[in-house]
C-alpha cells in the first residue's frame, strides 16, 4: 500500500523566519576538514555527504544546490533546529537500537526527525505520530489503531513499523535513498516515475517538489546534529532532555479508569499520559486479554 504522506513538521517551519536564540561560538567560524567555509565565516558545506553509506553526488550542480538550500535553511531555523538536538537524546536512545535490530541503516533516525520534529505530531491529512503513518498504512504494518489506542504514538511499535516499511521498500527498490524518499513519495508514486523516466537513482530523478526536497532535509539534519558547532549550535550534553528511568508494567485485562491506575502507580494522569501517549482514551477497555506495557517513570516528574 502506498504511504500518503504529508508536508512534516520541519517542512512546515521552512516557512517561517527562525529567531536567533544564542550567539555563534568563536569556533564556528574556522574552517573544518573536509568541508568549506563561506566568506561570512558561519555556514560549512561538507566536501562529501552520504544517505546510509549511499553517497550522494556533490559535483553535480543541482545536487550540490539542493543541499545548500536546505543546510542554509535548517541552520536558520535556531530555535527549531535547537529544540530538535535538545529532544534527540531522549528519543534515538529508542529508536537507534531497534533500527539496528532491524538492519536498518541508523541514519533513518534522520528521516523520522523531518517527518515530525521527534514529537507525535498530527498532519492535517491524518498522519499521526513520531514517525508519522496515516491509519490505513498504520494498521497494515501491524499497529492497533482505534478511540482507545493509536500504536502510531507509541515510539517502540512505530518504529519496529517503520523498519518494516523500509526494508520492503529497499528490497523494491534495492536503494536505501530511494526507500527514503519512498516515504514521502510513496512505493507506486516512486516507482511511476522510475518507470517513466527510465532512471532508477533518486538524485537523477524529477519528482514532486516536496519529495525532491526529502532526502535533501534528512542530510541536512544529519549533517547539522552531527556537526552542531560548525553551525553555531552550542550545546553542551547537560543541555539534552535526558532519558528518564521508567519501569514496565503489563496488564492484560481492563483498566477502567487511568486516572485511578496511575495513582495506584505511584504517578498522576497527566504524567502517565505523557509515558504513554498511545493510550488514547481515560479507560483501557481489553476484552480479548491482549498484553499492553504501561511506562511508568520512576523519577523526573
Amino acid at each position: 500500500m502506498e504511504l500518503v504522506k504529508k508536508t512534516g513538521i520541519i517542512a512546515s517551519v521552512v516557512l517561517m523566519s527562525g529567531m536567533l536564540i544564542h550567539a555563534v561560538s568563536d569556533d564556528a567560524g574556522k574552517e573544518g576538514e573536509n568541508g568549506q567555509q563561506s566568506a561570512t565565516g558561519n555556514y560549512y558545506f561538507p566536501e562529501k555527504i552520504d544517505f546510509a553509506g549511499e553517497a550522494a553526488p556533490l559535483n553535480v550542480a543541482d545536487v550540490r544546490e539542493r543541499l545548500d538550500r536546505e543546510l542554509l535553511v535548517n541552520a536558520n531555523l535556531h530555535a527549531t533546529t535547537q529544540i530538535i538536538i535538545k529532544r534527540a537524546n531522549r528519543a534515538f536512545t529508542v529508536i537507534e537500537p531497534i533500527l539496528k535490530k532491524n538492519g536498518v541503516p541508523d541514519d533513518f533516525k534522520y528521516l523520522a526527525v523531518i517527518e515530525s520534529g521527534l514529537v507525535n505530531a498530527v498532519s492535517p491529512a491524518g498522519a499521526r505520530g513520531v514517525w508519522q503513518f496515516m491509519p490505513e498504512t498504520g494498521k497494515e504494518y501491524g499497529m492497533e489503531i482505534n478511540d482507545e489506542v493509536d500504536e502510531r504514538y507509541n515510539l517502540e511499535k512505530s518504529t519496529e513499523a517503520a523498519c518494516k516499511y523500509l526494508k520492503n521498500a529497499k528490497e523494491k527498490f534495492g536503494s536505501w535513498t530511494l526507500a527514503a524518499a519512498s516515504y514521502n513519495g510513496g512505493v507506486a508514486g516512486v516507482n511511476r516515475q522510475i518507470s517513466f523516466q527510465g532512471v532508477d537513482n533518486y538524485y537523477d530523478l524529477l519528482l514532486t517538489e516536496e519529495t525532491s526536497r526529502y532526502v535533501f532535509r534528512i542530510l541536512a539534519l544529519k549533517q547539522i546534529m552531527e556537526n552542531p558547532l560548525k553551525y553555531g549550535f552550542n550545546l553542551l550534553p547537560a543541555d539534552s532532555y535526558p532519558v528518564l528511568p521508567a519501569k514496565k508494567v503489563v496488564t492484560n485485562t481492563s483498566v477502567p479508569d487511568l486516572a485511578v491506575f496511575a495513582k495506584e502507580q505511584g504517578i498522576n494522569y497527566k504524567i502517565l499520559k505523557i509515558h504513554n501517549p498511545w493510550l488514547r482514551d481515560r479507560k483501557l477497555t481489553n476484552s480479548t486479554g491482549k498484553e499492553y506495557v504501561i511506562e511508568i517513570p520512576l523519577s523526573g516528574y
